[in-house]
């Protein structure tokens, strides 16, 4: 039997945080696994591993990364590097002269600022150079386990899917978001947001007719509601 897409239409407030958080729910039942792509050691591997991956897949930095985490160690090594070295070794992330310069930049302000280390405090990461509030909460949230809401394109496409909110701005989509969900979920929810994204609710096409929360989704139909169609669209990573 087709289902019933939800109708966001007159929700109350109580209403809209109690269907956000059993989305969350169902996703964290669906996903278990959920954690981020980015292969990493310490903080400043996953810094330097999130600014590659702007405009870049997942896949695509872990296969650079092996490379340039021998080559370089600390912040004094980025910051010393030989910056077409790096950029040879990163050129196919794209963007590899810009993020050369993130990369050295943000390692002198490390050495500068921060004596060579990761600060945890979202506000002294942003100001590193190539450093944004999704890249900092990426970094806080799975590097330092301060709880973070990382808007990528997936996570703010499902949020506009779910009808959690209006808001097209990434730091008032985080801010909406985490008015809905409890602090303590905020960096697992961003992984299943990402994860259901890329795996099953895609910006073209979603497959709507195997989405877990499609009961609850008032973007349902959006995508094939057939099984059997659906089923056809559902990927599976590591993501190229």
């Amino acid at each position: 039997m087709p289902r019933k897409a939800a109708d966001p239409a007159g929700q109350s407030r109580l209403a809209l945080v109690r269907r956000a958080r059993r989305i969350n729910r169902i996703l964290a039942e669906t996903y278990p696994d959920a954690h981020c792509e980015l292969d990493f050691h310490n903080p400043l591997e996953l810094l330097v591993a999130t600014i590659l991956s702007a405009q870049c897949t997942d896949k695509r930095v872990n296969m650079v990364t092996p490379v340039l985490f021998a080559k370089f160690h600390t912040a004094a090594d980025y910051a010393a590097a030989d910056r077409s070295e790096m950029e040879e070794i990163i050129r196919s992330t794209g963007f590899f002269r810009a993020k050369t310069n993130s990369i050295i930049g943000m390692a002198q302000a490390l050495c500068e600022r921060h004596g060579g280390e990761v600060p945890g405090k979202l506000a002294d990461l942003v100001k590193l150079p190539g450093v944004g509030r999704k890249t900092g909460n990426v970094v806080l949230g799975n590097a330092f386990g301060v709880p973070g809401i990382t808007v990528d394109t997936h996570f703010q496409r499902l949020t506009h899917r779910f009808a959690w909110t209006p808001e097209t701005d990434p730091v008032k989509i985080e801010h909406a978001v985490g008015s809905l969900i409890p602090k303590r979920e905020w960096t697992m929810l961003s992984h299943r947001m990402i994860w259901h994204g890329r795996r099953i609710c895609h910006a073209r096409t979603p497959a709507c007719g195997v989405c877990p929360v499609a009961a609850l989704c008032p973007a349902y139909g959006t995508g094939p509601t057939a099984e059997a169609k659906a089923v056809k669209l559902v990927r599976t990573g590591p993501f190229s």
